[in-house]
């Protein structure tokens, strides 16, 4: 069964999870369950009218062959649980599909790795290229002859000019503007709202009081 027709499970069911859910809705997708570790606790059996397989030890019930996997949860400035978690279910086998939201505009030819999120009215512009497990989130433009490495969140409202150069692991914030041409660092942030004007290196942190790195 190819991946882009087999049914999805969402791991997660919070914020982030209730977009992507959304998201694979409005893509056609068919969507078998959810698994988060705290809806069973809860008693709950079904959350956002999808139902509820169990905590992430139900997958063992789903060959990799059968199912695709969406992760509902979002990459924040600090910690990794979003990649690691894609890296731990990619290794046991299962795939997960890239999501573009219908009302998004991706340029034809734009390379799309797998995992990769693309909002409601998110822009990517031709010549682009998006790594595995990256979000490119609501109303966020990528410009022409971006490169975004994996396990990158472009948050909503940000917006990356030309030919900006991302690394793995970066988190651009909310309404953040990257001028044309520059180099992010692996893991670097870049904090909501900030406008930056120079080359960031891996683990930097720029923010609105002081958008140059420190």
């Amino acid at each position: 069964m190819s991946a882009v027709t087999r049914p999805l499970i969402i791991l997660g069911a919070g914020g982030h999870a209730r977009v992507v859910v959304a998201l694979a809705r409005a893509a056609g997708y068919s969507i078998l369950g959810v698994c988060d570790p705290a809806l069973p606790v809860n008693d709950v059996s079904r959350w956002e009218g999808i139902e509820v397989l169990g905590n992430d030890s139900s997958l063992d019930n789903f060959e990799p062959d059968r199912v695709g996997l969406v992760l509902g949860i979002g990459q924040r400035a600090t910690g990794n649980l979003r990649e690691s978690r894609y890296n731990a279910l990619r290794a046991k086998g299962y795939e997960f599909p890239a999501l573009v939201h219908p009302a998004a505009w991706v340029a034809r030819g734009v390379a799309l790795q797998d995992g990769v999120q693309i909002m409601a009215g998110a822009v990517v512009q031709p010549g682009c290229e998006i790594g595995e497990n990256s979000i490119v989130n609501t109303r966020a433009g990528v410009d022409h002859d971006c490169r975004i490495g994996r396990n990158v969140h472009v948050a909503p409202g940000a917006t990356l000019c030309g030919s900006v150069i991302v690394e793995d692991g970066v988190f651009i914030g909310a309404g953040a503007t990257i001028v044309q041409g520059l180099h992010i660092g692996a893991y670097a942030v870049v904090g909501a709202g900030v406008t930056l004007l120079q080359d960031l290196a891996p683990e930097a942190r720029a923010s609105v009081a002081r958008s140059l790195p420190r």
